[in-house]
């Protein structure tokens, strides 16, 4: 079955984009969010190389692509796909200098 292992800074980062869509668009977009992330996140992990490759210098983040979370394409997962699934290494929206 695909894994899908998430950072502290992803959930840092969900935290944060549910806090600031309850307030501004209501607490059912907010949780629309969070739902529609995870349907993306377990997509990665079933199909991980879908997403767009990322050219860095970081030999850490060699590997990393990014993909939108589906009905919120504004935001960004960033990840590493994995053997058995994909790493999510960060949740941004797009407009943030990521």
């Amino acid at each position: 079955m695909a894994r899908v292992t998430k950072r502290e800074a992803t959930r840092r980062d969900l935290v944060e984009q549910f806090v600031y869509l309850a307030e501004n668009t209501g607490l059912d977009t907010a949780e629309r969010f969070l739902d529609c992330a995870e349907a993306s996140f377990n997509e990665l992990a079933t199909h991980p190389m879908i997403g767009a490759p990322l050219t860095l210098q970081n030999p850490a983040l060699a590997d990393l692509r990014k993909w939108r979370i589906r009905d919120f394409e504004n935001h960004l997962i960033f990840y590493q796909p994995r053997p058995d699934g994909a790493s999510i290494v960060r949740v941004l929206h797009a407009a943030s200098d990521w």
